[in-house]
């Protein structure tokens, strides 16, 4: 198999996560709808076009499997599919906390490639991070081909840091919605009506996300610039600033999320 692009593509199970990269690369062509089977217990709903059935179809393999379910269904997988599975090239898993050799145990045939993606995929302003140790050039090419629509793509050889890497890519979209949702009830302690608040905390994140994005400091220096010394902006960084307050907040976070994707990883392995 040469790094080319995908023709024609096989999804066990397409839940949100799935649906959202499932969309993204219909939208920008980067496969064709015609082209992708979804096997799902329940029907949902998919962008025209795509084929959606209760098993896999008959016939050859497609060019790659992607596993879209939920990480405890991986031993019914195996029994259902796993000889189908096996004749493919290619096996994406999105599946939290199945290691590489997890799957290689149970799916032996295909070159495996992890990945971890987060929901802004949907836009094309996700994130991505991938993981294959084992799995050829040419294949690592392709994967990333398909994966370059849904944002920023990033690969890592360590295992271990694919965990965090993921932890904070993957778990990070609910951290920030928490936050848009704090500042906003932070804005209705001050006073200003539940609904303004709540627009005015979206597109302040929204604004500032944009010019760290295209900024030449960092979003620490950001903060300085925009806090003028005595001000009031500064006030309130001196809140979050002190001991450490916002830092250490999110990494307990952090720290939580990634063990729990620790204990899904050992379940799995059993």
């Amino acid at each position: 198999m040469s790094g080319v692009a995908l023709q024609r593509l096989w999804l066990i199970g397409c839940g949100n996560m799935a649906g959202a990269m499932l969309s993204r690369w219909i939208d920008s062509g980067r496969i064709a709808a015609g082209a992708v089977d979804v096997v799902n217990r329940n029907d949902r709903a998919l962008p025209g076009g795509v084929r959606q059935a209760r098993t896999l179809p008959d016939g050859p393999p497609p060019d790659a499997i992607m596993l879209g379910m939920k990480p405890q269904q991986i031993d019914e997988i195996v029994a259902q599919y796993g000889d189908a599975i096996a004749r493919a090239p290619m096996l994406i898993s999105i599946l939290a906390g199945v290691e590489e050799a997890t799957l290689a145990e149970r799916f032996p045939g295909p070159a495996i490639v992890r990945a971890m993606p987060n929901l802004p995929v949907a836009l094309g302003k996700g994130v991505v991070v991938l993981h294959a140790r084992a799995a050829p050039p040419p294949v690592k090419e392709s994967v990333a081909a398909l994966m370059a629509p849904l944002g920023l793509v990033e690969w890592t050889d360590d295992e271990a840091s694919y965990g965090a890497l993921g932890t904070l890519e993957g778990c990070g979209p609910a951290f920030l919605f928490r936050f848009i949702d704090a500042l906003a009830k932070g804005g209705e302690a001050l006073g200003i009506p539940g609904d303004q608040a709540a627009r005015l905390a979206l597109a302040t994140v929204e604004g500032a996300a944009a010019m760290a994005t295209g900024a030449d400091a960092t979003p620490a220096t950001l903060a300085d610039r925009v806090a003028s010394p005595g001000g009031s902006t500064r006030e309130g960084l001196n809140v979050l600033d002190r001991d450490e307050a916002l830092v250490m907040l999110l990494t307990e976070t952090l720290a939580a999320a990634r063990k729990r994707g620790e204990e899904m990883a050992a379940e799995a392995r059993r």
